[in-house]
């Protein structure tokens, strides 16, 4: 499988980030002081850094450490995990909190709500060869033996993203004569991609990216919301961890627009991958098989019997959610077949919707650095004929992510067969008739296209200053 952070954002086949054999920081500092010389630095072979002054006196400098937040704010590298200080998104940071809970007063303790992403979960089922119920059910016992409080499945909040992103589409669509930027909508999903497009193209390509949060951020947006008020505690008073496939998502979560200032809080506090869940197991000395199952939460206290999904595969079925929506709304069809047509690739590929010969929706996905590579210069020269692409920065989508587990003696191919497998096997829901999804856009979101269901689930993107970068690279 992919290697840690996306091809996107280490731009695959290019030396342009991190080695984990190197060191990531930040440029060192070195204090000038009035009628001296300028301090030479000196490097030793252990890698540390001299301030060597005048008499020839030396001072070892301090290494700035460098945060997902910093590495998201600058235009250059993305580093390998390996390599950078990841201060706030790991399982080690993780089990630093349960253990400061644990000694805590109970005023001081905080609540620890855990955010399983249904592609972990697949992948830790074919680890574990465990069927998909089962997996959630012992992950759930394993992960409260912890000191976890509550463990949710972020396929709830995908029903959010799916619904948003419906009804964002059928607007822009709406809309196309007059703003020529309202198409193509490009998926916001995935974060690899996110940061490549606002530190790439910025401007020109951020006004075509969907304002819906992804899974993991509404997720984020629910637990430090409306749980935090159905436990009536304020929102720095729950530790939110979510569980996802790839390491671009702990970037996601250092985005400044999902920090609560007024709370001092993020609303993803730390993403561990599935690799590090693993990692975890293995720390504790449990074998997933060997635990006992533990009833499913669900965010509106009920005990949940069993899972579910979406259809579309495994990457949230963005497409052809919007697909089958704006056939009905826009043009009264109801239950458009849809029928992949693959391009170059099976990680490029068209769908379209006709009517007696006239195409009236024209949609894509593109998987991967290459084929978003593509699309974006069609764009650029005024040659991209879709309404709507689902970008996703990993070969293969969501499920082939960088932070998934790799099976021992099986080739990737079949590896990723095994976890489509297991994803595909769950019923999938329908969002519209989830009740409990209707429940909280009545009752706590004041309805659909509301102005609170519009700040809660949405977001913003922003374009970001070049540097000198194989990311300024034109293609």
């Amino acid at each position: 499988m992919a290697a840690r952070f996306s091809g996107v954002l280490q731009l695959t086949d290019l030396d342009d980030f991190i080695a984990p054999s190197q060191e990531c920081i930040k440029p060192i500092k070195v204090d000038k002081k009035p009628g001296k010389a300028a301090a030479k630095i000196r490097i030793e072979a252990d890698g540390s850094y001299f301030q060597v002054n005048q008499d020839g006196e030396a001072q070892k400098l301090e290494k700035a450490k460098i945060t997902l937040n910093d590495c998201l704010a600058c235009s250059g590298c993305i580093t390998s995990a390996e390599s950078v200080l990841v201060s706030q998104q790991s399982h080690g940071e993780l089990c630093k909190v349960l253990a400061q809970n644990k000694a805590a007063a109970a005023h001081e303790q905080k609540l620890v709500v855990v955010s399983v992403s249904p592609q972990s979960r697949a992948s830790l089922a074919a680890r574990c060869k465990l069927g998909l119920l089962e997996t959630a059910q012992k992950l759930t016992t394993f992960l409260k033996g912890l000191g976890v409080h509550h463990v949710f499945d972020t396929t709830f909040s995908r029903n959010f993203s799916l619904l948003e992103s419906q009804q964002e589409f059928v607007r822009r669509f709406q809309r196309q004569a007059e703003d020529k930027k309202a198409l193509p909508m490009l998926a916001s999903a995935c974060p690899g991609w996110i940061c490549y497009a606002e530190k790439t193209h910025g401007s020109f390509i951020i006004p075509h990216i969907s304002t819906t949060k992804s899974p993991q951020q509404v997720m984020g947006s629910l637990v430090k919301g409306y749980f935090a008020e159905q436990q009536h505690l304020p929102p720095d008073r729950i530790y939110h961890v979510t569980v996802m496939p790839c390491y671009d998502k702990k970037l996601e979560a250092s985005r400044p627009d999902f920090f609560n200032q007024e709370f001092q809080t993020r609303d993803v506090d730390c993403v561990i991958t599935t690799g590090e869940v693993l990692k975890l197991l293995e720390q504790e000395g449990v074998s997933l098989s060997d635990v006992d199952p533990s009833p499913l939460d669900t965010m509106l206290g009920r005990a949940a019997e069993e899972l579910s999904s979406h259809r579309g595969g495994g990457s949230g079925g963005f497409l052809e959610h919007i697909f089958i929506h704006a056939a009905r709304e826009l043009f009264g069809i109801h239950g458009a077949s849809i029928h992949y047509r693959p391009l170059k690739n099976k990680d490029f590929q068209e769908v379209t919707l006709e009517r007696d010969g006239q195409v009236l929706l024209h949609f894509a996905l593109a998987y991967g650095f290459r084929n978003i590579q593509n699309l974006v210069q069609k764009l650029k020269r005024g040659k991209c004929p879709y309404h709507y692409v689902e970008v996703m920065a990993c070969p293969s989508g969501c499920l082939n992510g960088g932070g998934q587990i790799k099976l021992e003696g099986e080739s990737s191919k079949e590896e990723l067969q095994q976890v489509e497998r297991l994803y595909e096997s769950l019923r999938a829901e329908v969002p519209e008739q989830n009740q409990a999804v209707r429940e909280l856009y009545e009752h706590w979101l004041g309805g659909w296209d509301s102005h609170r269901a519009l700040q809660v689930l949405h977001t913003q993107y922003h374009a970001v200053e070049r540097a000198s970068s194989a990311l300024s690279i034109k293609w």
